[in-house]
C-alpha cells in the first residue's frame, strides 16, 4: 500500500476519485430524495438508480471507445462533459421536469461507463500488476469513503438551497478532476487499428472474459450479487419509511456503508494474496447476504450495522473481479474487456432496481430482504467451494 501512495500518478490519479466521487455521491443521493419530494413515490425514487445503470447495457460497445483512442485524453473530455451536462438540473423545480433529472443520469451513466473502461485500461498501465490489488482496494476506500462526508453534506446542501446547488457542486467536482487528469505523465502510443467490423472488436472483449476461467466465475457471481443489490437498492426508501424517518436519512446509511467500504478497501490487497480472489469475494457475498436479512428488522442499530456489513462486503466480489481483468488480459483488449465485465457485473443491479420498484408495491419489503439473503448465501457457498489460488504476484499477458 505505502508503495502505491509513494507513486506520483498513482497519488494523483486517486486524488481525481477523491474529487469527482464527493459531487458523484452527493448527485446520487440528492437525485433519489428530490424526485421522492416532487413526486411523493419511493418507486419513482429508486428509478433514479435505473437511469444512471442502464447505460451498462451497452458496455462492450461503450468500451471499445477506450481502445481506440488515448485513455488520458479520453478521460479529460469525459470529465469536462460532465461538467458541462449536469447544470442542465438547476432547471427543475415541478414534477413535470422530473424526466429531465432521468435524461442527465442516463446520459451521466453513459459517459461513465466509456469514463470507467478508460480508467481501468490506464490503471493497468500506471501501476505494478503486483500492486493493483492494493490500488483497487484503495480506490474503492477513497470513492467509497466519500460516503462519510458527501451524502451527509449533498443532503444538508440540499436541505438548505433545494437540488440545483448539489448538480452545481457535482459539475465543478468534474471540471476539477478533468485538471488533476491533465497532471498525469502518462506516455500513450495510438491504438493500433483493429482488424474486423466494428461487431466482431466489440465481440472480442466478451470472448476473451468467457474463455478466461479465472475471470468467469468472479464476474458471474458479481453479477448475481449486484442483481441482489439493485433490489434491494430499490428497496432502500421503504426500509427508511420502516424506520419512521423522513428520506433525507439515505445519507445516513450511505455514510454508514462508505465507512465499511472504507475497511475493506484498505485491506483488499493482503487479503486477496492470502484468500484467493474467489474465497475473498465469496466472503463479502456472505457478509451482503447477513446485512440484507438484518435490513428487514425495524431498528435503527441493526439497520446502521446492516450498512456498514454491507459496505464491507459489496466491495470484494467487485475488487477481486476487476483486479483480476486487469492481470489478465492483453492491453489492446482491456478496455472492451473491462467494459464488458462492468455489463455483466452492473446490468443485474438494473434489472434488480427495475424489478424492486416493481415488487415493491405488491409485496413487504421485509419478505424481499429475506429472500435475498438466501439468494446471496448460496451464491457465496457455491464461489467459494471452487478450487482457488492465491493471485500471484505478476500475472503475464498476452
Amino acid at each position: 500500500m505505502a508503495r502505491v501512495l509513494r507513486d506520483r500518478d498513482a497519488g494523483l490519479y486517486l486524488a481525481g476519485v477523491v474529487v469527482s466521487g464527493f459531487g458523484s455521491s452527493a448527485l446520487w443521493l440528492a437525485s433519489g430524495v428530490w424526485v421522492k419530494d416532487l413526486t411523493g413515490s419511493s418507486g419513482l425514487a429508486a428509478l433514479c438508480l435505473l437511469a444512471l445503470w442502464a447505460p451498462t447495457l451497452a458496455g462492450p460497445l461503450l468500451g471499445a471507445i477506450a481502445d481506440r483512442v488515448r485513455r488520458k485524453p479520453l478521460l479529460i473530455g469525459g470529465n469536462l462533459l460532465l461538467g458541462v451536462l449536469v447544470p442542465v438540473l438547476v432547471t427543475v423545480g415541478s414534477p413535470g421536469r422530473v424526466w429531465l433529472i432521468y435524461t442527465v443520469l442516463f446520459l451521466y451513466g453513459a459517459v461513465g461507463v466509456v469514463h470507467d473502461a478508460a480508467e481501468s485500461a490506464l490503471v493497468a498501465t500506471v501501476v505494478d500488476r503486483s500492486l493493483l490489488g492494493d490500488f483497487n482496494g484503495l480506490r474503492v476506500t477513497v470513492n467509497e469513503g466519500m460516503k462519510l462526508v458527501a451524502p451527509l453534506a449533498g443532503a444538508g446542501l440540499y436541505a438548505v438551497y433545494g437540488g440545483p446547488s448539489v448538480a452545481v457542486l457535482d459539475a465543478v467536482t468534474f471540471v476539477l478532476a478533468a485538471g488533476v487528469c491533465a497532471l498525469l505523465r502518462v506516455r500513450e502510443d495510438e491504438p493500433a487499428r483493429s482488424v474486423g467490423g466494428w461487431r466482431e472488436r466489440t465481440a472480442e472483449g466478451a470472448r476473451f472474459l468467457w474463455e478466461c476461467p479465472r475471470l468467469r466465475p468472479l464476474v458471474l457471481a458479481g453479477g448475481t450479487m449486484m442483481l441482489c443489490a439493485g433490489v434491494a437498492g430499490a428497496l432502500l426508501y421503504a426500509v427508511i419509511d420502516g424506520l419512521g424517518h423522513p428520506p433525507a436519512y439515505a445519507g445516513v446509511l450511505y455514510a454508514v456503508q462508505g465507512a465499511g467500504s472504507m475497511a475493506v478497501g484498505l485491506l483488499s490487497g493482503p487479503a486477496l494474496g492470502l484468500l484467493g480472489e474467489r474465497r475473498f469475494a465469496a466472503a463479502g457475498i456472505a457478509l451482503t447476504a447477513c446485512a440484507a436479512a438484518a435490513r428487514a428488522v425495524p431498528s435503527d442499530a441493526v439497520v446502521l450495522a446492516a450498512g456498514a456489513a454491507s459496505g464491507v462486503g459489496m466491495p470484494c466480489v467487485l475488487i477481486a473481479a476487476m483486479t483480476a481483468v486487469q492481470q489478465e488480459t492483453p492491453d489492446a483488449l482491456l478496455g472492451r474487456t473491462a467494459a464488458t465485465a462492468g455489463t455483466l457485473l452492473f446490468t443485474p443491479n438494473v434489472l434488480g432496481l427495475a424489478a424492486g420498484a416493481a415488487l415493491l408495491e405488491a409485496v413487504d419489503y421485509r419478505l424481499l430482504l429475506i429472500c435475498l439473503a438466501a439468494v446471496l448465501l448460496a451464491t457465496a457457498t457455491t464461489l467459494g467451494c471452487r478450487r482457488t489460488q492465491p493471485l500471484p504476484a505478476r500475472a503475464v499477458r498476452s
